[in-house]
């Protein structure tokens, strides 16, 4: 547990060192170049028995109507077909894809099928939330998982009823997403003022002419950008110019703690005000022996058991860490090891000095 404390802690340190320099594109996203999610209802067949049953009314409905269509008439109360099971797929549409791209998609099942293993999917149209038919799908599901059953006993390995179809949908049309043509808005991933501010001075230092000022700061989050008259034809290589540029980030003080796993990671940036730290463990252990006494023969007595109780208090001498102005995470993860400290005592400790005012990090609890 201490070992996992202070790995963490030394990586956290040695990567926030000296000032965090990253690419634009790693910073920001461009408003409107974005992702589109797809979604359609369809059905996995050839399940070899392992399919929806016949409470599952939608799947029957579901092959009747597509037996319908290729010309064959069906009675959806007479059908029992159990290698049949119904699905919901799912798929994220790149911006600029264009008819022909292929694309990945999820398959889930909706009904009672317990297993879509060697399933292949029927084409199935994806729409958009628009309604429109962007994508079709169709292919082989791979589940990464099995399903063995025998008598009473079996065993589940991964998610059977969950899979996907890598490159299982064609684009039929064009995703909706436009190329800026003046003016570019510039998303911060991270929502933060300085950033933004250093975001539209680096730009403006790359790209003003003439005293002018071609990026500026709306808010946190966004920063608008006025394409220059020489990329006006030129938007392509004037994004690629942008997402290159070099920005000297602002990082919060932050503490993100996981209590479940006893992992903590902190930035050297974090300080901590003049504070002394007391440490003690009590251990209180009560002990119950039941004594039974018998009665002696041929005489009147009954059988009596007699609780006997004992309570044993053990309390260690508290352990001090007192911290001097300006104290950095170095100093308190040496000081808190060096008496002992484990990382749940760790996470008790940062918690206090959050509460208390002295610790100057925002405190991120997984």
């Amino acid at each position: 547990m201490n070992l996992r404390f202070l790995i963490c802690c030394s990586l956290a340190s040695t990567l926030v060192a000296g000032p965090a320099v990253t690419r634009l594109k790693d910073l920001v996203s461009v408003e409107g170049v974005r992702d589109n999610q797809l979604v359609g209802y369809g059905i996995v067949v050839g399940l070899a028995g392992k399919g929806d049953s016949t409470q599952t009314i939608f799947s029957a409905q579901s092959l009747t109507n597509l037996l319908a269509r290729m010309g064959v008439q069906v009675n959806p109360a007479a059908i029992l077909v159990k290698n049949t099971a119904a699905v919901l797929v799912t798929a994220n549409l790149p911006p600029f894809a264009q008819p022909g791209t292929r694309i990945d998609i999820s398959v889930g099942a909706i009904g009672d099928a317990t297993t879509l293993q060697g399933g292949i999917l029927v084409l199935t149209p994806l729409k958009g939330p628009d309604g429109q038919v962007y994508a079709a799908a169709q292919g082989s599901v791979v589940t990464g998982a099995f399903v063995a059953r025998t008598g009473g006993a079996g065993q589940i390995l991964n998610h059977p009823t969950a899979g996907r179809v890598p490159g299982g949908a064609i684009t039929e049309k064009p995703a909706p997403s436009v190329l800026p043509a003046i003016h570019i808005r510039l998303q911060l991933k991270e929502a933060d003022f300085t950033n933004a501010a250093r975001v539209s001075r680096v730009i403006n230092e790359k790209f003003g002419i003439g005293g002018a000022e071609p990026a500026r700061a709306e808010s946190s989050a966004l920063v608008a950008v006025d394409i220059p008259a020489a990329y006006k034809a030129r938007n392509v290589e004037f994004l690629e110019e942008l997402e290159n540029l070099a920005i000297e980030t602002d990082r919060p003080a932050r503490i993100v703690i996981n209590e479940r796993t006893g992992t903590i990671v902190m930035g050297k940036e974090v300080r901590i005000a003049p504070v002394a730290i007391l440490q003690g463990n009590l251990t209180v252990e009560i002990q119950t022996v039941l004594n039974v006494s018998q009665p002696l023969p041929l005489s009147n007595g009954q059988t009596t058991v007699t609780p006997q109780t004992t309570v044993n208090a053990k309390e260690e001498k508290a352990r001090n860490v007192v911290l001097k102005q300006g104290a950095s995470v170095e100093e308190l993860v040496r000081a808190l090891t060096a008496i002992g400290s484990t990382p749940r005592d760790i996470i008790a400790i940062l918690q206090n000095l959050k509460a208390s005012g002295a610790l100057d990090a925002e405190v991120e609890v997984l």
